[in-house]
């Protein structure tokens, strides 16, 4: 089990600072006791608190691509990386790790937001392409790996859980008693609403497509 979190503010000369970021990650820290990272530049930030199982000594994340324009923040495990991967070797994909997020990042770069067709296991992540200026995240398609968002007037936010949204100062915790009929009806929220207002859960199978200036648009692959 891991943890990821991100943000992405929308003004021309915001910056994500470090320390928001941290907090966000510090709330998950049970998700990920082994390692953190962090990848911050101007408008976007994306934290990780990793439980290390795949590739011990070189899986640090956030990992990017060769040059490092898109950068990864990944919650799960590929079963089929390792067909992935050699299949990518042929292409010419170059690998710094063994690592299954790394996997990813190049199928990313190969099929772009059709790579979720070709992966295999349960997941959640996010990536952010510096050259479209666009942040993609994903689930699997059961939603055995959690992921929740946030889009306020000023920011875009993600983690694994609630509280790492609640940990940014943009976010209040305020009830969304919209939701109470239905969790009183039947003890469950069937969608993505949430009993906190404004903040949703990414359904399974679906992917989440964000450009800088705040456009969201979400799709079912599966």
């Amino acid at each position: 089990m891991c943890g990821i979190a991100g943000v992405v503010k929308f003004a021309k000369n915001a910056e994500v600072e470090g320390h928001t970021l941290r907090r966000m990650c510090a709330a998950m820290i049970h998700r990920g006791p082994d390692d953190e990272g962090i990848y911050v530049k101007g408008r976007v930030g994306l934290g990780m608190r990793r439980l290390s199982i795949i590739d011990l000594a070189t899986g640090h994340q956030p990992i990017s691509n060769e040059d490092g324009t898109i950068w990864i923040v990944f919650n799960g495990e590929i079963y089929n990386h390792a067909v992935l991967r050699e299949r990518l070797e042929r292409r010419g994909h170059r690998y710094r790790t063994q690592s299954d997020t790394e996997t990813i990042v190049h199928a990313y770069e190969e099929y772009g937001r059709d790579c979720v067709q070709h992966l295999r296991g349960m997941f959640a992540f996010a990536i952010w392409d510096a050259r479209k200026r666009r942040l993609f995240v994903a689930r699997d398609r059961l939603g055995i790996k959690p992921l929740y968002y946030c889009a306020t007037a000023e920011s875009f936010l993600f983690g694994s859980e609630i509280k790492v949204i609640l940990a940014h100062p943009e976010v209040k915790a305020e009830f969304n008693r919209a939701c109470l009929p239905e969790f009183l009806a039947f003890g469950y929220l069937n969608g993505e609403r949430t009993f906190y207002q404004g903040i949703r859960k990414l359904m399974p199978g679906q992917i989440l497509e964000l450009d800088e200036s705040g456009n969201l648009r979400g799709l079912r692959y599966w």
